[in-house]
């Protein structure tokens, strides 16, 4: 459906995404994540044609970005994170003149315009003013022009951003029903979004792909990289010497002995359960149980550990660089 060949960008002396490479399959719905200013937008823009790369190439559809973008965008709804509405227009009109610049016309473009005013919740504000609505609806409104062309491929940036918690479920529930009819590539910061309706997460730092796997497998992993972590009041070495014979348990580390009470850290095979007996253990041995639970990594912590390395990486090849050219000039 979308394939994703060693693109990059860049504006004079700045590489906007350098060498990513990604493929989607039809009817998946793809999480697009990434800090600020990492290149999600120009790729984006890329993939609709918007801008041209600076080398490297995409196929949408087997059509080559380069060779029939037209073809390409025929292909794709686009919402931009800043919506383009014409606030003057009322709600069906807008929609009937988005159908007509994208070919529509007769009864298949008021067949469409119906079923976009039906699937996005705008059949009672249809006679509307743009400009009158809330944010929500007019968020609504922009996803409605995405679909309007019934494309096979939509690509959403930033769909919920500003909208309240009611807005935001409905919009989730809107790209969730559209899976399997469409595929969808969804760029947001709000990673339980991803977690809630996506199959897939990519995510890109400093311009380059650093992660990209399905919600499955990083769950799984997830689960896979747990450990069970307890306080306990009691002597370090003879607690620790318990909860480390426990079956299933690794090892066990000390996080933090002196004034407050001692906490550890439980790295179990498989990221095993073993809160129940950790508990017997305590209460056998007659200490103190102050808190006992189990962590699992989120999306949130790979997401901070992917961007938060990348970024390093960058800098540090900056300052060699700039090592490196003042070296030059001196």
């Amino acid at each position: 459906m979308i394939s994703v060949r060693d693109l990059s960008k860049v504006y004079g002396n700045a590489t906007a995404i350098q060498g990513v490479s990604f493929q989607v399959a039809r009817g998946e719905i793809l999480g697009f994540l990434g800090p600020n200013g990492a290149g999600k937008t120009t790729t984006m823009r890329i993939l609709t044609c918007a801008i041209p790369p600076s080398g490297g190439t995409a196929e949408v559809e087997g059509r080559d970005i380069r060779d029939d973008s037209l073809g390409v965008r025929r292909s794709i709804g686009y919402l931009p994170e800043n919506v383009p509405l014409y606030p003057e227009m009322r709600v069906r009109e807008f929609l009937d003149f988005r159908g007509r610049l994208k070919g529509l016309a007769g009864a298949r473009l008021r067949e469409r315009v119906d079923h976009v005013l039906g699937r996005c919740w705008l059949a009672d504000v249809e006679r509307k003013v743009i400009g009158t609505l809330s944010k929500g609806y007019r968020q609504r409104v922009g996803i409605a022009d995405a679909l309007v062309g019934d494309p096979p491929i939509l690509i959403l940036d930033e769909p919920t951003v500003g909208l309240d918690p009611n807005q935001i479920r409905d919009v989730r529930k809107l790209v969730r029903d559209l899976a399997g009819e469409h595929t969808v590539i969804l760029s947001t910061h709000i990673l339980s979004e991803v977690e809630a309706v996506c199959d897939r997460v990519i995510i890109i730092a400093a311009g380059r792909l650093v992660l990209d796997d399905s919600l499955a497998a990083l769950r799984a992993s997830f689960e896979r990289d747990a450990t069970v972590q307890a306080e306990v009041q009691g002597p370090v070495e003879t607690v620790r010497h318990a909860l480390a014979d426990i079956p299933g348990v690794r090892s066990v580390e000390v996080a933090s002995v002196g004034d407050s009470v001692p906490r550890y850290v439980l790295v179990t095979e498989g990221g095993r359960d073993v809160r129940e007996e950790v508990y017997r253990r305590v209460v056998k041995g007659g200490w103190t149980l102050r808190d006992l639970h189990r962590e699992v990594r989120t999306l949130e912590d790979v997401f901070v550990e992917a961007t938060v390395r990348a970024a390093t990486g960058k800098a540090n090849g900056a300052a060699a660089s700039g090592a490196g050219a003042r070296g030059e000039v001196e």
